[in-house]
């Protein structure tokens, strides 16, 4: 249950304000410093923000990094299922995976964000129908990647109909890339986790909420008659970290948030509270944490991790 060793990875969050290319200088540099992967969320409007100069579109980011990038992995934590039809974007993420040589992470969930629906002229159903949807485009996307080449595949559900597809193009990853599902719902999360996910991610939760809501997931894979150490756990945590208060001060106030609450519920202080706060997550069986970097151009920040937390975990 205890990891030994954690994987840090940077998770950022386009929509409060970013360009492509510095979400490019963000990710060459994670790459260079060792962090695992780098991943965006998908959003279309900014919180509590102007979000200038506007939202940048996930999976073309992606496509894009794909490129410009070699070997760290990329991906969505997560994907709105309600933003787009699940046969499209089957296609899209596998061709990301190609253009990326195999390195794609597919984070896929429910939706929350109204505003951003409403904006942007996108239907925002009551959160059963969500709910029902991240459902069946969990089906029809692996089912579709799945497919062997030369068969075809069908599905019908209440909101898609699939009939005949051929379900191409394949991913590189073989049979498909893994799935991300995360979130703290208490039933039909850990269900639909223990049935399609490779990987379960609680964001912004405490160590306590942490706990239980693993155990929920590990419950529901034994149900479904999976080994629930067969799923990664990972966690998502706001990154402040400073060699001094007053670094650490400063980082804080350019994200607007206040020390004290970023000790508590993010992955804040000196890198030696960082290491101890990660640690107490592995211990909850987390094997991954996904450090949400809001001041994109403050490359220094994943450096200092990169140089005195990465090596103690």
């Amino acid at each position: 249950m205890v990891s030994s060793n954690i994987e840090l990875r940077v998770f950022t969050e386009p929509q409060q304000g970013a360009t492509y290319d510095e979400l490019l200088r963000v990710a060459q540099a994670a790459e260079t410093l060792g962090y695992g992967a780098f991943f965006r969320s998908d959003h279309y409007q900014a919180m509590n923000s102007a979000g200038l100069p506007g939202p940048t579109d996930a999976w073309i980011t992606l496509a894009g990094l794909a490129r410009e990038t070699s070997t760290i992995r990329l991906g969505t934590l997560v994907t709105s299922a309600t933003f787009r039809y699940p046969g499209p974007l089957a296609i899209s993420v596998a061709q990301v995976d190609a253009m990326s040589g195999g390195r794609v992470d597919f984070g896929l969930g429910a939706g929350w964000f109204e505003e951003e629906h409403t904006s942007y002229g996108i239907p925002f159903p009551s959160l059963g129908e969500r709910f029902d949807k991240l459902e069946e485009s969990l089906a029809v996307i692996t089912g579709l990647w799945e497919t062997p080449i030369g068969e075809t595949f069908s599905y019908v559900g209440k909101h898609y109909t699939i009939v005949d597809s051929p379900a191409l193009p394949k991913p590189a990853q073989s049979p498909r890339p893994p799935i991300l599902i995360g979130g703290g719902g208490k039933k039909r999360t850990p269900a639909l986790a223990a049935k399609y996910a490779d990987e379960f991610n609680i964001p912004f939760a405490s160590l306590e909420d942490t706990g239980i809501q693993f155990d929920r997931v590990r419950a529901a894979a034994t149900a479904a008659g999976r080994d629930p150490e067969s799923l990664v756990y990972s966690n998502a945590l706001v990154l402040c970290c400073g060699k001094t208060e007053d670094d650490i001060a400063r980082r804080a106030g350019v994200i607007g948030r206040e020390v004290s609450e970023l000790r508590e519920n993010g992955a804040a202080g000196s890198p030696a509270e960082l290491v101890d706060k990660i640690g107490r997550f592995g211990e909850l069986g987390a094997s991954r944490v996904y450090l949400q970097t809001l001041d994109l151009s403050d490359l220094d920040h994943l450096e200092l991790v990169a140089s005195e937390v990465i090596p103690q975990l």
